[in-house]
């Protein structure tokens, strides 16, 4: 989406008390999605809009959970709350209500026959967890398998460590994806997919069509590919959170809660604006 002047004044967020808070708008698509308070036991005092901006402001700032200003909730009970949710799979489920209004929006059908799939590497910390090298982008650490709609919308994740190659690495986040999305076929990748290997270990989830979206022959430099370009363009849009700049989470289950977070963030702020959205 070009920034004009329309659209530079729609996605301002002055007023706020930060850039990363949530709007009425954008607290109002999530919250619903929000567990409800508990019958018994203690009674909740804290504000679940507070909790999820604190998140955000740690996704945007990639700040440690210690260094969250003192305007939020202490900090363990954010952590708290992050962890459950990534236990319960809740960062899923409002990501994948999320997606689905979002395709409506755009005049598509809720459950997409088409998607992109793509990886990227990430370097780890000193936090330990599973990892690995990457001889191809000498880089030690963990690859983000992301699959995307035809519109770029986060479909599927999968982390793992960065020396199991791609077409090892697809199996499980397409399996799942298979299970979530039964009518999707075609499936766009990169010559690091191709050959029989892959549709060999998918041949238990019915037949998969993966084309194979190749650079011209001669062409040097960057070159935009026809559909390719789209999961290149969804983990641009998470690379704009700080926290995403490394791997520095411990376990691989946390770095995929924040990129579903990173993804909520995103869906949030373009449902917010339908009269931008059509730019998506």
């Amino acid at each position: 989406m070009p920034w004009t002047e329309i659209t530079r004044v729609e996605y301002q967020r002055n007023g706020l008390r930060y850039t990363s808070d949530l709007t009425d708008r954008e607290w109002a698509l999530i919250a619903r999605q929000m567990p409800p308070r508990r019958r018994l036991g203690r009674p909740r005092e804290v504000d679940l809009r507070e909790v999820v901006q604190a998140i955000l402001y740690i996704l945007s700032t990639g700040c440690q959970w210690r260094a969250l200003p003192k305007e939020f909730p202490p900090y363990s009970t954010v952590q708290g709350y992050f962890y459950a949710w990534r236990d319960t799979g809740r960062w899923q489920k409002i990501v994948k209500r999320l997606v689905r209004r979002a395709r409506q929006q755009l005049g598509r059908k809720p459950s997409p026959t088409a998607a992109v799939i793509d990886s990227q590497s990430a370097p780890t910390t000193q936090a330990g967890g599973a990892r690995g090298y990457d001889p191809g982008k000498r880089i030690c650490g963990r690859k983000r398998h992301i699959v995307t709609d035809t519109d770029g919308l986060l479909l599927a994740v999968h982390v793992h460590p960065a020396n199991v190659q791609d077409c090892h690495g697809a199996v499980p986040v397409l399996e799942r994806l298979r299970r979530r999305f039964p009518k999707l076929r075609h499936v766009f990748a990169d010559r690091v997919y191709r050959g029989e290997q892959l549709l060999k270990a998918l041949a238990h989830c019915k037949p998969w069509t993966i084309e194979i979206v190749q650079r011209p022959h001669g062409v040097k430099g960057f070159q935009l590919l026809p559909r390719r370009w789209v999961v290149e363009r969804t983990f641009a849009w998470c690379g704009r959170c700080r926290r995403l700049a490394k791997d520095f989470e411990g376990s691989a289950a946390t770095e995929t809660a924040w990129i579903l977070v990173a993804h909520l963030r995103l869906l949030t702020r373009r449902l917010a604006c339908p009269k931008t959205f059509s730019a998506f």
